[in-house]
Order: structure tokens, then sequence, then C-alpha cells
């Protein structure tokens, strides 16, 4: 299979806000292949392919016969198989995500055979406890996270932890909230750090996500403090955030993770 052709089609295209969506792509005449939940897909259009009218014009024209090619991290299960399931925002300046904005459902596209990454949690002990802080899109490998690895009833505990400007940018939102709802083991925590702009008065968590640990929100929640020898902590989105929390982290007895020096932060920076 080539790097540079149609091999795939938008399967549908669901709209969160207008510049975040949820992409299915559905491989065409092959297999999507197996994968961890955390890990990324490739994604590629043509530099002839339309931009979104919401897009910032172009400071350098796109090359109409090559591929322009991006990751994207992984929303879908990973037992999933009828589709791959990803969630994007608009980047305006970008060069691929406004192509990928003006596309609709049976448009084909680029998808690269295989999905790679180390932001995982299946090597981790099955006993370990997770918490997931993420901003914006940097969500999307947490879905992929709790529909595969969460079991109602277990001891092990889940906490997600999302940040966005908005409450209408909180993709997920439902899925998540009903999981809080049936599941005792996980944690939802939404966090806008605008609530000043919102049309309904917002009544959750504010600020930064970063503070939800200050705050110590997540002990009060699992009934326990998480510590460095019983929970694992993923961090995905801005740098900014994920520097931050890196440091607050690190003065509880976290340390960021490598593979020469095994540590209980884990880091997915985006853009």
């Amino acid at each position: 299979m080539g790097e540079r052709e149609f091999n795939a089609f938008v399967s549908q295209k669901i709209s969160i806000s207008p510049e975040i969506i949820i992409l299915r792509i559905v491989p065409d005449g092959w297999e999507l292949p197996e994968f961890k939940s955390g890990q990324y897909a490739v994604l590629g259009l043509p530099g002839s392919a339309p931009r979104t009218d919401m897009a910032d014009r172009e400071d350098t024209v796109a090359d109409p016969e090559k591929f322009i090619l991006r990751a994207y991290s992984v929303a879908s299960a990973s037992k999933q198989k009828e589709y791959l399931e990803l969630y994007i925002t608009l980047v305006r300046s970008g060069s691929l995500t406004p192509r990928i904005f003006a596309m609709k459902s049976g448009d084909k596209i680029h998808l690269a055979p295989k999905i790679k990454g180390v932001f995982t949690i299946d090597d981790l002990p099955p006993e370990t406890n997770l918490i997931l802080i993420g901003t914006g899109t940097g969500l999307a490998p947490y879905m992929s996270m709790t529909r595969s690895h969460l079991r109602l009833g277990e001891n092990r505990k889940f906490a997600v932890i999302h940040g966005a400007r908005h409450s209408w940018d909180l993709g997920y939102r439902s899925e998540l909230m009903t999981l809080r709802n049936i599941a005792d083991n996980f944690t939802y925590i939404p966090v806008v750090s605008r609530p000043g702009e919102e049309v309904v008065p917002w009544g959750g968590e504010v600020g930064y996500v970063q503070n939800i640990w200050e705050r110590e929100l997540i002990k009060n929640a699992w009934g326990f403090r998480p510590l460095p020898e019983n929970t694992h902590i993923f961090l995905c989105g801005n740098p900014a955030m994920i520097e931050s929390a890196v440091a607050v982290l690190g003065k509880a007895g976290f340390k960021e993770h490598s593979k020469k020096s095994p540590g209980e932060i884990h880091l997915e920076k985006y853009w």
C-alpha cells in the first residue's frame, strides 16, 4: 500500500462546535490493524484538496500533487474494527486540518496502514490507578483508553480531567458523564477556562486542569490520596499545561517517565 494514495473514506463527520469535529474513517478494501489505546494514526490529503472557508489564507501554496500528512490520536476503542475515530480541532493556519474540515461523508482520504505511538497504558500493572489529564483534543487518547480498559466494579480507579475554553468545546462530555454516573471507579471532571463567555452560567469547575490536582479534587472523589506507588498520570495537549502540571506533580513525588528512567508521568504534547 503506497504512502501517497487514497485508501480510505470518511464514513461520518460529527461537528462538536464550528472548530471541533469527530471524524470516522473506514479503510477502503483493507482491514484496520491492531493497535493500542493511546496511539496515533496518520492522515493525508493532497495539496489540491479544498480548504474550509474558516481557514486562514495559506502563506505558501501547497503542491497540488503532494500529500500533506499529519498524526492524530485515535479515540476509538482498540477492539473497534468497523472504523477509526479521530477527534480533531481546526488549526486555521494549518495545512491539513482546514482541508479535513472541508470534507464530507463519502470523501476519500489517505490513512497510513500502521498505527503507532508509545503513549499507552497497556504495559502498566493492571491494578495501577490512572489520572488522564488533557486539554482540547488531547482528550482523544483517553477516550480510547476508557473505552478499551475501564471495567465496572473493579478496584482500579480512572479519572479523566478535560479542560477547554468553553463548555461547547468539551467533546464526548455526554459519554463521559454517563460513565461517571454508572461506574463507581470512574471520575470525570470537565474544566472551563473562560466561564464568563458562557451563554448559560457554568456550574462546573473553572480555571486550568493542573489546578484540579492542587485542589485535591481527585483525592476527594477517590477517598484516598493518589501516590506514585499506586497511580500513573497521563498529560496530553497544550505544552504549557504539561510543563505546569509536571512541576506541580513533581512536588507530590511523581516523576516524568522515560525509557532510561521509568516514572509515573507520561507526556504527549500537541502542537
